[in-house]
């Protein structure tokens, strides 16, 4: 208890138990053992890693919040929650939170970059099995613009991606590994050059020939690997690229297709920057396991 003094030991102590087994002479002697660390260094280099990527979607979370001010949050909330649930019912909810979430932060992307522009547009809709999408009520004013609101998911989808990164390289579990993996492919399959994918709007700003070349290839993967996703597309992008090319003549087509130079070079910067790194990263972070082992 406080304030008692602590009992005297005896003047003879028994000996205590030899703390290691004896060793032979010619032994060198053991040096003591140390509480292993290997948890502890990755978390102070790449911790930083996951901070950075929460600072930087603070940065843009006003975008949620004008969802939430303009009574869209619940819509976009319900379709959210659904997918979820949809994706559990086969990966379990811990994939189906994390997929859902990594799709939200690539369509916030869209939206923040669509309310620069001055485009209205709906709020991000979730389908289960087949990701999300925001509808823009209406065109926006070039190519120029359309490239940027493309381009403007993948980016911040792909800083997204530093969130499960630095979880994995923090913890090493093979889960945050897979969901690295993950959403580096979904922002890299958004950019291939087909329309209505994100890389065919970036398409826009540089040539409509493009159009046509990653449609063809892409009926390519089509038939190399049947998916009903897919086909959707390829309904869809051979729609929106046959009513393009027709009106391709047109006045209104021509002055919307009119980009400077200089947009050009940055769309086509960033779409390439963005192709490469996300191809490094989904060979960094490739698993050979699949989504039941982890």
């Amino acid at each position: 208890m406080p304030g008692q003094a602590p009992p005297r030991l005896p003047e003879i102590l028994p000996p205590a138990p030899p703390s290691e087994p004896p060793r032979q002479p010619d032994q060198p002697p053991q040096s003591p053992s140390r509480p292993p660390t290997d948890g502890q260094s990755p978390i102070r280099r790449f911790g930083g890693l996951l901070i950075a990527a929460v600072l930087l979607l603070a940065k843009f979370g006003k975008a949620a919040l004008l969802l939430v001010t303009k009574g869209k949050f619940l819509v976009t909330a319900g379709s959210m929650l659904v997918s979820i649930a949809a994706y559990a019912l086969i990966w379990g909810w811990k994939f189906g939170a994390v997929f859902v979430g990594l799709l939200f932060i690539h369509e916030i992307g869209h939206v923040i970059q669509l309310k620069r522009e001055g485009v209205k547009a709906s709020a991000p809709m979730f389908i289960p099995f087949l990701g999300a999408f925001v509808a823009m009520k209406e065109l926006p004013k070039d190519a120029g613009a359309e490239a940027r609101v493309g381009l403007a998911g993948p980016v911040l989808g792909t800083i997204g991606c530093l969130i499960p990164l630095a979880l994995w390289l923090a913890t090493g579990n093979d889960f945050w590994q897979a969901a690295t993996f993950i959403g580096f492919f979904l922002n890299l399959f958004n950019l291939l050059p087909v329309l209505p994918l994100d890389g065919g709007r970036a398409m826009a700003a540089l040539s409509p020939w493009i159009w046509g070349i990653g449609f063809v290839l892409f009926i390519g993967v089509a038939v190399l690997y049947p998916n009903p996703i897919i086909f959707l597309i390829v309904l869809l992008g051979g729609m929106e690229t046959w009513r393009r090319w027709k009106q391709r003549k047109t006045p209104e087509a021509q002055e919307y297709n009119r980009v400077a130079r200089g947009t050009r070079i940055a769309v086509a910067v960033v779409y390439l920057g963005l192709v490469v790194a996300l191809g490094v990263g989904l060979e960094l972070t490739h698993l050979e396991r699949t989504l039941d082992d982890v």
